[in-house]
């Protein structure tokens, strides 16, 4: 089967499509025969994009025990274009930077059809993207030949996917008091997190407190189930890491940063170091 694509968004099943593709008799993975899928009737119909729009990956689940697969990207470097045949085309490994890459292969009632080697090409009829390589609509038609072979398969998909999702959008409050305890001088401070979407948030930071008789400090991380619809609070428990100077009643100051990964976009959410003060109240 074909190598991964990097920096891929994640795929999503497509609203309407067909997948179709024929061979004459000696075509090693159609068996001569003709073939057809369409979403809705199968298990899976989804399509993925690279975040560059080189790429794209087409994945048909029809029954227990088959599966087709679509690759095509157009030389490194270079978007997928719409009206552009790209010929010369080969299969990973062997696809060189200036080459296009197709590769069509799968299991078919549990029997792998592939190709040690391909060669062929492929025409982007009409592409649509959304952000970071979604591919919004997409018209391919490919001409794939096997292991040298001079029988060719050939084959289309036509889809026409869901509204793409939203970015994820992010924000982080740190609240302006905390506690601490005078016994042991652990302190407690916190705040909200905020999103538009679910998101695993990481929280990192810092608290310091410049006294007299030195500077008290911790660092700390945390994870956030951040979901929309209202701030998520979060806390954290500190002691200084000098166990010989405490914090005290009064004010301290708050680095914090929260970041998430687009669970839909290769991306990452970062809202950058915010610095604050907090009022450090006695427990």
């Amino acid at each position: 089967m074909a190598a991964p694509l990097a920096g891929t968004a994640q795929a999503f099943g497509a609203t309407s499509g067909t997948l179709s593709f024929s061979g004459d008799p000696g075509e090693p993975i159609s068996g001569g025969q003709s073939y057809e899928y369409s979403a809705g009737a199968v298990q899976m119909f989804d399509v993925g994009g690279s975040r560059d729009g080189n790429s794209l990956d087409v994945a048909i689940d029809s029954e227990p025990g088959t599966l087709w697969r679509l690759i095509v990207s157009a030389p490194d470097g270079q978007k997928l274009t719409e009206g552009t045949t790209y010929t010369g085309a080969k299969k990973w490994p062997y696809v060189q930077p200036g080459d296009p890459q197709l590769e069509f292969a799968g299991i078919d009632n549990g029997t792998e059809k592939g190709c040690t080697t391909t060669s062929g090409s492929f025409t982007i009829e009409h592409i649509a993207f959304g952000p970071y390589g979604y591919v919004r609509e997409l018209d391919v038609a490919f001409e794939q030949y096997c292991n040298g072979s001079t029988v060719p398969l050939r084959g289309a998909v036509h889809a026409v996917m869901p509204d793409p999702p939203a970015e994820l959008a992010m924000t982080m409050n740190t609240d302006p008091t905390g506690a601490v305890n005078v016994k042991n001088g652990q302190i407690t401070v916190g705040g909200t997190v905020t999103c538009n979407k679910p998101a695993s948030v990481s929280l990192t930071g810092q608290v310091f407190q410049i006294l007299k008789k030195g500077t008290p400090g911790a660092s700390y991380e945390t994870t956030v189930a951040c979901t929309p619809g209202a701030p998520v609070p979060w806390s954290v428990k500190l002691t200084s890491q000098d166990p010989g100077i405490s914090f005290e009643p009064g004010t301290a100051t708050m680095r914090s940063r929260a970041k998430a990964d687009d669970r839909d976009y290769p991306v990452t959410a970062d809202t950058g170091q915010q610095e604050s003060e907090v009022t450090l109240s006695k427990a």
